[in-house]
């Protein structure tokens, strides 16, 4: 890998696209750095690279495993693949989601931190929740350059607001001010690379499933709270902020996408309820129905009143989940 090479790590989520081919779209021919960009696609098929192709005029691809990254190419992080830079190399791999995604930003700009430095640069755009926040401060703590789309201009602000209120961001900035700025930082950084805290090393580690309990043990102390993508125990990284977990077997969360998943897993359950209880005064419906058909009125009338029970349960709970008083 050319070790003058700059790296523009770009994380992106709702509203992102328009975002990303208005940005690739104003960058010159031959830009003179590389671009990784994860945008949150999940294991949907992507035509990103085709829209950005159409867009700019420099290439745009999923990058294959073990590809250089080189100047004037933007790689895109494939479907269900997140997508990082190791030895001077591109890596694909189908590690344990963080913040509930992946491709996830945070370990792709973790990456991009360690293996260029000053010579890094991160974007968050916009986006729900804050994936990037942590990958962020990574750039800044390995010298990078961190920039966040001016919420004010953002579809979604959530993600350029968590990055400004947890990193010590230097550059918040509409789309159209963002290249001739990429441009300046490009000319102006040295090369020089900052010493990696180890910190992020063992956290990347554990992103790429090495060592993950001596590791973690290193970095996180043992909490309460369980993973809701396995179940296991989530250990709480010693981070100041953001406050973030990952657990045993390397799934990351902040607090905030932690919380957003546990309430999915709540509302999935309490419908799961639902139809239990609907499916039951349906079956004491029928045993009611055959009970008076046969002349056992006792039987039947005890099964109306327990599929009465199960329908009454059934529209407490739906009132819940939707936010209803029961009363409306």
């Amino acid at each position: 890998m050319d070790e003058n090479l700059f790296a523009i790590a770009i994380g992106a989520s709702t509203g992102g696209i328009e975002a990303l081919l208005a940005l690739v779209g104003a960058m010159p021919p031959q830009f003179p750095g590389s671009v990784l960009v994860t945008q949150h696609i999940g294991g949907y098929p992507s035509i990103l690279p085709q829209l950005m192709r159409a867009r700019g005029p420099n290439p745009a691809m999923h990058p294959g495993d073990g590809d250089p990254p080189l100047a004037g190419t933007i790689y895109i992080a494939p479907p269900d693949h997140h997508m990082i830079v190791e030895e001077g190399r591109m890596r694909l791999f189908r590690g344990p989601k963080e913040n509930h995604c992946r491709p996830a930003i945070d370990p792709m700009m973790r990456s991009v931190a360690m293996a260029f430095g000053a010579r890094s640069i991160g974007v968050v755009l916009t986006g729900f929740l804050d994936d990037g926040t942590a990958g962020l401060k990574a750039i800044k703590e390995c010298g990078g350059t961190a920039i966040v789309q001016d919420p004010a201009s953002a579809v979604e602000p959530s993600m350029p607001r968590s990055a400004l209120e947890n990193v010590d961001v230097d550059l918040c900035l509409r789309i159209d001010e963002m290249v001739p700025a990429f441009l300046r930082i490009m000319e102006s950084r040295g090369s020089a690379l900052a010493a990696v805290p180890g910190r992020l090393q063992r956290e990347q580690m554990i992103a790429e499933g090495k060592d993950i309990m001596d590791n973690l043990e290193s970095i996180a102390r043992p909490s309460a709270l369980t993973c809701p993508d396995c179940g296991g125990g989530l250990w709480e990284l010693k981070d100041r902020k953001p406050l973030r977990y990952r657990c045993h077997t390397g799934h990351a969360f902040t607090a905030i996408s932690l919380e957003h998943a546990q309430s999915e897993d709540s509302e999935h359950a309490l419908w799961n309820s639902v139809r239990a209880l609907h499916e039951r005064e349906m079956l004491l419906r029928r045993v009611a129905l055959v009970a008076r058909g046969h002349g056992d009125h006792a039987q039947a009338s005890s099964a109306e009143e327990q599929a009465r029970h199960a329908r009454q349960k059934a529209e407490q709970l739906t009132d819940m989940i939707e936010g209803h008083d029961g009363g409306a």
